[in-house]
């Protein structure tokens, strides 16, 4: 694959989370999460996205959205639990994309707000209709995804470099 080739990420954010007396790490989906994460999988699913790549936080909530999700896909993308993802500033967000190998055209990260929203904000220049109002408007919401394309490699991706041409909420 050429470095030249168009490339696709999704920001998918975690799923509800429930409040029990445990860490922030350690915060399981609450029983709308669980719900919620399976409908994004198959939103995610009718994309018709191939993944070659996930990257995930290592948090409980995210593994189990990813859990839930993947399940709904037709395909698994290979997944990578990454340390990093978990209360990462939107500076650690960019490195993670600027190291995603050159074979990937494809790549779905499952994280955290604020850092999702953030992400999204920052590398979304241009939109298709209504995109980027609908997602200031909501605020990015949990299980919420983003699908913002690139015309050029990941050690290229930077602030406004791409185009915000998907926004899904479960529930508008």
């Amino acid at each position: 694959m050429s470095v030249d080739t168009p490339r696709r990420i999704v920001l998918l954010r975690h799923a509800k989370a429930d409040w029990p007396d445990v860490p922030d790490h350690d915060r399981p989906l609450a029983e709308r999460g669980r719900s919620d994460a399976s409908v994004a999988g198959r939103r995610l699913a009718d994309t018709g996205i191939a993944f070659d790549l996930a990257l995930c936080s290592t948090s409980v909530r995210t593994r189990e959205t990813w859990k839930l999700a993947v399940q709904e896909l037709p395909t698994r993308p290979k997944t990578v639990y990454e340390d990093r993802l978990y209360d990462a500033t939107l500076g650690d967000l960019l490195a993670l994309i600027n190291e995603t190998p050159d074979d990937v055209s494809d790549l779905l990260l499952v994280g955290h707000n604020p850092g999702t929203h953030a992400l999204a904000d920052a590398l979304s220049g241009t939109s298709e209709g209504d995109t980027i109002a609908r997602m200031t408007r909501s605020g990015f919401p949990t299980s919420a995804f983003a699908v913002i394309t690139f015309p050029t490699s990941w050690k290229s991706v930077e602030h406004g470099a791409g185009r915000l041409v998907d926004f899904w909420t479960p529930h508008d």
